[in-house]
C-alpha cells in the first residue's frame, strides 16, 4: 500500500509539473494584456498615404530604406473599391519616417502606358509588390491583365526598378519569368496552371489573376514568394533567382480543392519546416493551414483552433526578432452584427508557431484589411487598406510597435 501511495503521489506531482509553463515557454504578453486597447492606440496614429484624387485603393506593400518607407498600392480615381477595371493603376508613395509625412506620390504603371521599351496593353495594373535589391534599387512588381477574361490575352507579370536616392523610376519595364518543371516562360497564368495540372490540379485555367500575393521573405540568403491565381484558386511557394527576375515554382498547395484556397501567407518554423495560412472562398471561409518539410510537398489544409470565425481576406505571417506575428481577418461584425465587413483583424504572436497569444485586435468603424508589416531599426511599421462601409478607399500607414533589443 505504501508503495502504491508513493507511486500515486509521484504521478500527481508529475502531472502538476507538466501543466506548469516550462523553461522557455513563458508567456509573451503580460497578465491582463488587452489586445483591443493595444490596437486602438495604434489606430489613433495612422495616416493616409494615397493621394486626394484616389477614390479606390487596395492591397499595399512596403519596404524601407534609411528614413523613408516606400509604399506601393493599387489605386483608381473613378470609384470606391478596386473593381474599376482598366482604370486601376499602381502607384508608389514615399513616406518620411521622421516627419511622418508623405514626401511624394509617383505613378508606377497604368493601362496603355508607353515605356522606353514597350507599351502596356489595355488592362488593369494590379497587385504591386516591392523588393529591396540593395540600398539604392527597389524592384516593383505588378500584373497587367484583362480582368474580364474575354479577350483571350494572358495576363503578364512585370517589374520596374526605382532608385531610392533620386526618387525616380527607370524608364523601362521588363517581363518577369516563371520557371516550372517544363522550362522557363513569361510569368503568365497558363504556365502556372499547366505546372499544377501535371500534378493533378483539376480546376480550369484562368487567363488573369496571377499575383505575387504575400510579401517577399528571405531565408538563408534566398528570396521566397507566394504565387497565387485568385480566380483559379491556385497556390504555390516560389523562390526567386539571384537576379530576382525569375520565380521558380517549388511546390503547389491547393487541397482541399472544394474550399477554393487563395491568398496565403507563408513562413518557416524553428525546425525548418514551412507553414502556410490560406484564405478559403468556400465552406465556412475560415482559414486553413498547410505544412511542408521541403517547400515542395504539402499537407492538405486544415483549420487550427486558435483561428476561428475567419473571413475570406488575405492573412499575414511574419517573424520579427524571433517572434512570429500571424494576422487574420475575423468575420464578426462589431455593430450588433451589422457593421462593415473586414473591420476586425487579429494579430497572434508565438515563439514556436504552435502556442499563440492574441496581441492585437483591430476593430475599426472603417474596414481594416490587407495589412503589411515591416521591421526596420527596431520598429515595426505597417500599411493597411481602409474604407467606409467596408470598401477599399485609401491606404493608411503607421507604427505598430517598437521591439526591445
Amino acid at each position: 500500500m505504501k508503495i502504491l501511495l508513493t507511486a500515486l503521489l509521484l504521478a500527481s506531482l508529475a502531472a502538476v509539473h507538466a501543466a506548469e509553463p516550462q523553461a522557455g515557454q513563458a508567456k509573451l504578453l503580460p497578465p491582463g494584456w488587452d489586445p483591443k486597447a493595444a490596437a486602438d492606440k495604434v489606430l489613433s496614429n495612422i495616416f493616409q498615404v494615397t493621394g486626394p484624387e484616389v477614390k479606390g485603393a487596395h492591397d499595399a506593400d512596403l519596404t524601407i530604406v534609411g528614413d523613408r518607407a516606400f509604399v506601393v498600392a493599387i489605386a483608381n480615381d473613378v470609384k470606391p473599391g478596386h473593381g474599376a477595371g482598366k482604370d486601376e493603376y499602381c502607384t508608389l508613395s514615399v513616406v518620411n519616417l521622421k516627419s511622418l509625412q508623405v514626401e511624394r506620390r509617383i505613378p508606377l504603371a497604368k493601362s496603355e502606358q508607353m515605356f522606353a521599351n514597350v507599351t502596356l496593353p489595355v488592362g488593369a495594373c494590379f497587385v504591386p509588390r516591392i523588393l529591396k535589391l540593395n540600398e539604392t534599387t527597389l524592384r516593383c512588381f505588378f500584373a497587367c491583365e484583362d480582368q474580364n477574361g474575354t479577350g483571350g490575352r494572358e495576363a503578364q507579370m512585370w517589374y520596374r526598378d526605382f532608385d531610392s536616392a533620386s526618387l525616380a523610376f527607370q524608364a523601362d519595364i521588363h517581363r518577369v519569368k516563371l520557371k516550372t518543371a517544363a522550362g522557363t516562360f513569361d510569368m503568365q497564368p497558363k504556365y502556372f496552371h499547366a505546372d499544377a495540372a501535371r500534378q493533378g490540379f483539376q480546376k480550369k485555367a484562368m487567363g488573369y489573376g496571377l499575383y505575387l500575393i504575400d510579401s517577399f521573405k528571405v531565408f538563408n540568403g534566398k528570396t521566397y514568394a507566394v504565387i497565387n491565381n485568385f480566380p483559379g484558386a491556385q497556390n504555390a511557394l516560389g523562390v526567386l533567382n539571384d537576379s530576382r527576375d525569375t520565380v521558380e515554382v517549388l511546390g503547389h498547395y491547393n487541397e482541399p480543392a472544394d474550399l477554393r484556397l487563395t491568398e496565403s501567407a507563408v513562413n518557416r518554423l524553428p525546425d525548418g519546416a514551412w507553414l502556410a495560412i490560406c484564405r478559403a472562398e468556400s465552406g465556412d471561409r475560415n482559414y486553413v493551414f498547410t505544412t511542408s518539410k521541403d517547400g515542395r510537398t504539402w499537407t492538405q489544409g486544415e483549420p487550427r483552433p486558435f483561428v476561428t470565425k475567419g473571413s475570406n481576406s488575405k492573412p499575414t505571417f511574419d517573424k520579427f526578432n524571433g517572434i512570429y506575428y500571424l494576422g487574420w481577418q475575423e468575420a464578426t461584425r462589431i455593430t450588433d452584427g451589422h457593421g462593415v465587413g473586414r473591420n476586425i483583424f487579429n494579430v497572434e504572436v508565438s515563439r514556436d508557431g504552435v502556442d499563440w497569444e492574441r496581441k492585437y485586435r483591430f476593430e475599426s468603424t472603417n474596414s481594416f484589411q490587407y495589412p503589411t508589416f515591416r521591421l526596420h531599426d527596431g520598429t515595426i511599421w505597417f500599411t493597411v487598406t481602409q474604407g467606409t462601409g467596408g470598401s477599399t478607399d485609401r491606404i493608411m500607414f503607421g507604427k505598430l510597435e517598437k521591439i526591445k533589443p
